[in-house]
């Protein structure tokens, strides 16, 4: 944990420019919450704020958003960067997602983007259940274990499935749902994404650790793998500055309901 927190501290000044953002997740909250007039919500693992920017940009001013994020570091990055679009509709509190500070049914949503991996998992949800109001919604847009094997890394970077061993599947998440009674899920989208990059920027991603698995790899594994990436893009691919693939994540609807289900 000490070493994962480090590496968000490390990176937190350029975060958002090594990772990649998909927003059509954010169209389809923006329709599920259409009817809503006001959103008290929070963003749990929020990083850097790139997500959240989005939030404010497609949900408008009848969003009062709390930005909850372990790490000091991308709390300040993020208040400069909403603060930078003026945007003040917002309060960052430094905690994990196993125990927040808000009220019972407190909440009309809750986010997390691409972070549940971070998190305890159980604990985060028996929260979110305590802090959403009936009736409220839970967001978890995630990339589950096999969707992360077929993505560049997954592919074609030697030991990234084996070391990223905190990815779920659908199955856990949906069983780890049903041990509670008031979260029930709503639907299940899948987002797929046509990439196109060059085997220089790949590199730059991997060398500056934009996924936290990397941190997990020793300075001696990292340094041979990416030797070994570099060899089989360079077989698999013809034009360097042109590598190809698909990424694919899930969002996971869930609704708080006060009845037990049977």
């Amino acid at each position: 944990m000490k070493n994962i927190h480090y590496h968000f501290s490390k990176i937190a000044h350029q975060y958002r420019d090594l990772r990649t953002s998909d927003f059509e997740s954010i169209l389809f909250i923006k329709k599920k919450l259409r009817k809503y007039s006001k959103i008290v919500a929070a963003d749990f693992g929020c990083g850097a704020g790139r997500y959240d920017l989005k939030l404010f940009q497609y949900l408008g001013k009848k969003l009062f958003l709390y930005c909850l994020d372990a790490n000091e570091d991308m709390l300040k990055h993020l208040t400069c960067f909403l603060k930078k679009h003026k945007i003040i509709n917002f309060k960052t509190i430094k905690s994990f997602a196993r125990k927040v500070p808000f009220r019972d049914n407190f909440l009309d949503c809750i986010f997390t983007f691409n972070a549940v991996h971070h998190f305890k998992i159980t604990q985060f949800l028996k929260e979110s259940s305590r802090i959403l109001k009936d009736g409220g919604y839970l967001f978890i847009y995630t990339r589950l274990r096999s969707q992360n094997r077929r993505s560049v890394w997954g592919k074609y970077f030697p030991l990234f499935n084996e070391k990223e061993t905190r990815i779920y599947e659908l199955d856990e998440l949906k069983s780890l749902l049903e041990k509670l009674p008031t979260l029930k899920i709503e639907s299940v989208e899948r987002f797929k994404y046509a990439r196109l990059s060059s085997l220089e920027w790949l590199i730059k991603q991997a060398q500056n650790h934009h996924y936290s698995t990397f941190y997990l790899y020793n300075k001696k594994e990292f340094e041979q793998s990416l030797i070994e990436f570099k060899q089989n893009i360079r077989r698999k691919f013809k034009d360097l500055d042109k590598i190809s693939w698909f990424d694919e994540n899930v969002l996971l609807v869930i609704k708080k309901t006060n009845k037990m289900r049977n």
